[in-house]
């Protein structure tokens, strides 16, 4: 039996496990740029309009902004979406 590495793929990840620890990394930058203001904009508005019963709004946006750290700390993350532009261009034919 083997394991794998609790963050296989993704050395350079900073800990997530709470909303304070995902705002701490987007306020260092691991995200996207924009995205800690964005996080926080959306992060109000779902809980300005949650049912307090029902927070699973919240638990998506957190999800989603994991996503985004993690994408953008993956090394292969800059060539895969350069090599999609590149296919997209050569199917419309505007290579440019």
């Amino acid at each position: 039996m083997t394991t794998q590495p609790a963050e296989s793929g993704h050395p350079h990840l900073p800990p997530m496990r709470t909303i304070g620890e995902l705002r701490a990394a987007l306020t260092m930058g691991y995200g996207f740029p924009g995205d800690a203001d964005d996080f926080e904009a959306e992060l109000a508005r779902e809980i300005n309009h949650a049912d307090p019963a029902d927070l699973s709004g919240v638990v998506r946006l957190v999800e989603e902004f994991r996503g985004r750290v993690a994408a953008r700390q993956d090394p292969g993350f800059d060539s895969a979406v350069a090599a999609a532009v590149a296919e997209i261009r050569t199917a419309r034919g505007n290579d440019r």
